[in-house]
């Protein structure tokens, strides 16, 4: 099996086991294809600034929840996902904020559109009874937008650092969500 149709897979497969998450009250707001940019319509440099830029909004949102939950968090494994998701989104989004400046930078119609869909994400782990569960239940649709932006990227960029990085949150976060949906079951 090629690693890229290896990779899509393992992302996808996680799907069903998302479809017995209730995820009541943590839609993504917005979320619909027919708002903001089309991403399997772009390619080549056009692609790769609207999907990076889109991409650090989406990581952006994951900071912002992560930061919200924290001071509530009790479960130690939950605020250690936390803290990686500070630490490791942070530090992707150095690196495209970075790939984005040759390429014209910020594509600001694209973030504003990412910004919008993350917006209800962060107030309910302000006020929710129970923050860990809160926050795992809010991860995995964030999760799951992620692995569909980048199952997207690795089909239509030609950036070999695009296509790792996007192969990175691929194999990363259907791992973490695979260990979040393991989490909540218990």
């Amino acid at each position: 099996m090629k690693p890229l149709t290896f990779l899509l897979a393992a992302a996808l497969s996680v799907s069903p086991a998302l479809a017995q998450t209730d995820h009541s009250g943590h839609a993504m707001p917005g979320m619909t294809a027919s708002q903001g940019p089309n991403l399997t319509a772009l390619s080549g440099k056009a692609f790769d600034r609207a999907y990076l830029s889109m991409m650090i909004a989406h990581h952006q949102g994951a900071l912002d929840m992560a930061r919200a939950a924290q001071p509530r968090l009790k479960d130690a494994k939950v605020k250690a996902w936390a803290a990686a998701v500070i630490q490791e989104q942070t530090r992707e989004i150095t690196l495209m904020t970075g790939w984005l400046k040759p390429l014209g930078g910020v594509d600001s119609a694209a973030r504003t559109h990412m910004q919008g869909m993350m917006a209800g994400m962060v107030a309910p782990l302000k006020t929710a009874a129970n923050a860990d569960r809160a926050f795992v239940q809010g991860m995995l649709p964030h999760h799951q937008g992620a692995l569909e932006m980048a199952g997207v990227a690795l089909m239509r960029s030609s950036d070999a650092r695009v296509l790792k990085l996007s192969r990175d949150i691929v194999r990363a976060q259907a791992d973490e969500m695979y260990a979040y949906r393991l989490w909540l079951l218990r």
